[in-house]
């Protein structure tokens, strides 16, 4: 039988390249960790690859080499480590260490000598060795029993492999190396000889340094660009030449305290990795330790006894509900859950209820499983009815997590429950606490604020096809699975709660922004909107027949039929037979056909991308809105009923699926149609109420600049003002074109458009959209002062603020990578007006709903899509309720300037807006 080989990684190599090659990753606190991730995928693959081997994972010691007192100049040229690779090291070291692999750094040599002794050494005994590195320096090991693998790129060179890839074998690369030197490390060579002279030189006197400088009469005569000037230059650099060949040479004689036989890896360390793993924030890792903990019965030292002990029942008798009832009517605070057959919480079937009121104690009450076998269970109606008069009682305070969802599937239940008093929800408190650290559903903030594994819905369920529905799951699994989410959001409220009320600032923002708002989109998300479904049909019809008349078009100016769907045709027209500029190339080295890519194209005035782009674009409505709008509408209600999000978007934003309304096209004129098959029944009206350049009022209340005030108080139009500000003429003497690059300006810099930027969209050449940028500047410098504040104060704390308090993270705002700190710098200008604009629309919506709820006007919101709230009204109420929208929204937020609503009214959502 073979025996397994000796695996050498080289460490440092695989740092700097995974460092330079992987995109940047950091934690939320801003630490690096992508070089360590990379290298650790790398070995985690090399163990599964090479499973029985000896295994050594060999790093550069510090401190200066041999090298160093050979050559003072080795390496010199080198940058220093950047410090967000330097930082990652120790880290890297440590979870080496514990994986159970052997790490070696020996001071006074490189990893490489480290790597060729045991390489040496393991092959004199004729056993295989594999070397896993991407340096080039290391083919001088291979022979017969060495071979070298590169893992990134999945190469495998052996004796054969290095002749074919460097032109010469093993025994020559130190030659090779030697003639034509190595910037990175700074071996000096022989100047002028590059890869090319090199490998000539050594195959045209067959041999290496020696055999060439004993033959350096017969270098004119071979077949080498310069031949003849050559002997001289070599002669000259002899010294030079002999020193870079021992610079370069692999020490394989290293004195090493280590036997080959005790470099078997050892078991990991799992309680080191889980703290690593957690400190790093990998996630899933993190997430297979503790599973495999929690099969392995061992509860990691940070998890809860709480939870290593938690209490969980199955309640199917009457008397264990009603002791259940009176623990949830003599507790402070309980949380509670859901079980339904669908993640549609219109369309779900409530299958069970389950509460916790301590940490570790927690019950399932199952309503409406009904697989064979199942055991009687409660009576749903009978349990409702019980339940009702608690879930009702707003001075019953509950918690839940995405509780929105268990509100609208109460609501909807057989026997209806109209929740109130839900004082928390641990989704919410973790978006609030740091929206960005994060994915907010439970099982990744148990994970990452509890350290602990949840029971996956795959778990007890399965996945795919055969996936089961809560019905269909047995008590025995449904139980435990059950209890535990109420049990997890109870403990991860007390854990977040805490967090929060240490920033004041946040804990206001989840109790007055946040909390208030989840019954308020329930009640929207249940409304629904009414939509003409015979309407839809037909402009899906007439977008097909205009895609059809483009796609001819296109094929004519293309010369062929092709695929417009398929970026590798269309990209053989666009490049290849019509020979038209390429611009961008994919991540794969093909010419873009990427929608920026064409639209630059365009408007280089080439026919075809033009027509492309047209043809997208209608495809798009077609497949999302027009042929999609009239399956998801609900059969119960005859209505589409979206999903608003409060945990998605950073800066605050609510955004829509199922279906995404927020991306429905309002300029052009297809788009337009769509929003004319949202319609009001008969009798109402819909209204409109929408925020009037709500993000450039909130910039002049935050730069408090005088011109962008007095324009706004003074209910000037702030695009004409800009540009009569900026020009320095008359207000009237201002032309639309002119208004509309001052608009341009005005917009752009909210989202931190650069002279490039402005130039293209306006049309104008990059150097007078400068001379535009700073004549706006010096007429408004309240805003470049705000802007310079803001990323002063960025970079200092770490984050930016909206007027209410809300946090936006920024952990690349003082990244060295300038690309990635500019976007941030961006990011943190911008963050502060999109997300106070964000919680003022909050604000609104539950001062809108608090008073439709108390006046019993018959209205009501079926939409909101950024900066507009959608409301169907009695058509004789329509006068009241837009007065009453205009005060209630303008009322809001108090800023320097005032709030400007515009409402309108109409048969459909397009007519009214």
């Amino acid at each position: 039988m073979s025996q397994a080989p000796l695996v050498l990684v080289d460490g440092s190599s695989y740092l700097y390249r995974a460092f330079h090659a992987l995109p940047p990753l950091t934690t939320s606190k801003g630490m690096p960790t992508g070089a360590v991730k990379g290298v650790l995928n790398m070995l985690k693959s090399l163990r599964r690859q090479y499973p029985g081997s000896p295994f050594a994972v060999v790093f550069d010691a510090k401190g200066p080499t041999f090298r160093d007192e050979m050559f003072a100049e080795y390496k010199s040229h080198r940058p220093p480590m950047p410090d967000e690779l330097r930082v990652q090291i120790e880290p890297l070291h440590a979870s080496v260490r514990a994986l159970g692999l052997p790490l070696l750094c020996v001071e006074g040599v490189e990893a490489d000598d480290v790597i060729g002794t045991l390489a040496r050494s393991s092959a004199a005994l004729s056993r295989p060795v594999v070397i896993s590195t991407g340096d080039k320096d290391m083919a001088q090991l291979v022979d017969g029993h060495i071979t070298l693998v590169n893992t990134m790129t999945g190469s495998t060179l052996d004796v054969d492999g290095v002749k074919e890839k460097f032109g010469v074998g093993p025994e020559l690369i130190i030659d090779y190396l030697a003639l034509m030197g190595d910037k990175v490390d700074n071996i000096p060579g022989v100047p002028g000889v590059g890869e090319k002279t090199a490998l000539g030189l050594l195959t045209g006197v067959g041999g290496g340094l020696d055999v060439l400088y004993a033959n350096l009469d017969k270098v004119p005569s071979l077949p080498i660009r310069g031949a003849k000037g050559l002997p001289a230059k070599l002669e000259e650099n002899r010294e030079q030449a002999y020193l870079s060949y021992k610079l370069a040479t692999i020490k394989t004689d290293v004195v090493l305290d280590v036997e080959i036989d005790a470099l078997h890896p050892g078991e990991p360390d799992r309680e080191a990795l889980i703290e690593l793993y957690r400190e790093m924030e990998f996630k899933n890792w993190l997430d297979d330790l503790l599973r495999e903990a929690k099969d392995a019965g061992e509860a990691p030292a940070e998890e809860a006894p709480a939870q290593a002990e938690a209490r969980y029942e199955t309640v199917l008798e009457q008397a264990a509900f009603d002791a259940w009832l009176k623990k949830l009517q003599a507790a402070e605070l309980f949380a509670f859950d859901t079980e339904t057959t669908s993640i549609d919480a219109q369309q779900a079937q409530l299958v069970g209820v389950s509460f916790a009121v301590e940490e570790g104690e927690a019950a399932y009450v199952p309503l409406a499983h009904s697989y064979m076998g199942v055991p009687a269970q409660l009576d749903r109606d009978a349990v409702l009815r019980a339940l009702k008069p608690l879930l009702e009682d707003p001075k019953k305070a509950k918690v839940g997590q995405h509780a929105k969802y268990d509100i609208n599937v109460l609501a909807n239940a057989s026997t209806p429950i109209a929740v109130q008093g839900v004082a928390f929800d641990t989704m919410l408190e973790s978006y609030v606490l740091n929206a960005t650290a994060t994915r907010h559903d439970m099982d990744s903030l148990a994970l990452k604020y509890l350290g602990h594994s949840t029971i996956r819905f795959e778990d007890i369920a399965g996945k795919g096809a055969k996936q089961l529905t809560f019905d269909q799951i047995a008590l025995e699994q449904a139980g435990p699975y059950a209890a535990e989410d109420a049990d997890v959001t109870l403990r991860l409220h007390r854990t977040l709660w805490e967090k929060l009320q240490a920033i004041p600032s946040l804990a206001k923002v989840l109790q007055d922004i946040e909390i208030p708002l989840v019954p308020v989109l329930a009640r929207i998300e249940r409304n629904g909107a009414l939509v003409d479904a015979h309407l839809l049909g037909m402009q899906s019809h007439e977008l097909g027949e205009k895609m059809v008349e483009l796609e001819r078009k296109a094929f004519e100016l293309g010369g062929e039929e092709f695929n417009l769907g398929s970026p590798k045709q269309l990209g053989a027209i666009l490049y290849e037979k019509l020979g038209l500029p390429v611009l961008a190339k994919t991540a794969t080295g093909q010419p873009s056909t990427a929608e920026n890519v064409l639209a630059d194209l365009a408007e280089q005035d080439f026919e075809l991308p033009k027509v492309i782009m047209q043809y997208r674009s209608l495809s798009k409505l077609k497949s999302t809105y027009t042929d999609k709008l009239p399956e998801q509408i609900n059969p119960r209600t005859g209505r589409i009923h979206t999903s608003y999000h409060q945990a998605v978007a950073a800066t605050g934003r609510l955004s829509s699926t199922d279906p995404n309304l927020q991306n429905i096209p309002i300029r052009t004129a297809e788009g337009r149609r769509i929003r004319q098959a949202f319609v009001a029944p008969k009798g109402y009206k819909l209204v409109s109420a929408d925020y009037s350049q709500i993000e450039l009022r909130i910039m002049a209340h935050l730069a408090m600049d005088e011109g962008l005030l007095d324009a706004f108080r003074h209910d000037r139009d702030v695009h004409r003002a800009t540009a009569a500000e900026v020009l320095g003429i008359p207000l009237e003497e201002v032309t639309a074109e002119q208004r509309r690059r001052a608009k341009a300006i005005n917009f752009g810099l909210i989202y931190g458009m650069s002279a490039f930027g402005l130039a293209k969209q306006i049309g104008v050449d990059r150097k007078e959209a400068q001379a535009y940028i700073d004549r706006y500047f010096e007429r408004y410098p309240g805003v470049l002062a705000y802007m310079e504040r803001t990323r002063v104060q960025a970079a200092e704390q770490g984050f930016v603020e909206t007027l209410f308090g809300r946090r936006l993270y920024l952990p690349e705002i003082a990244s060295k990578n300038a690309v990635m700190r500019k976007a941030a710098e961006r990011t943190a200008i911008n963050a502060p007006m999109q997300g106070t604009a964000a919680d003022i629309m909050k604000l609104a919506m539950v001062a809108v709903d608090n008073w439709l709820q108390e006046s019993g006007v018959d209205a009501r919101v079926i939409l909101q899509v950024h900066d507009e709230l959608v409301l169907e009204v009695r058509e004789e109420q329509i006068e009241a309720v837009s007065a009453k929208l205009r005060e209630l929204m303008g009322g809001a937020a108090r800023l320097e300037v005032p709030l400007i609503v515009e409402t309108g009214s109409g048969s459909n959502w397009d007519e009214a807006h």
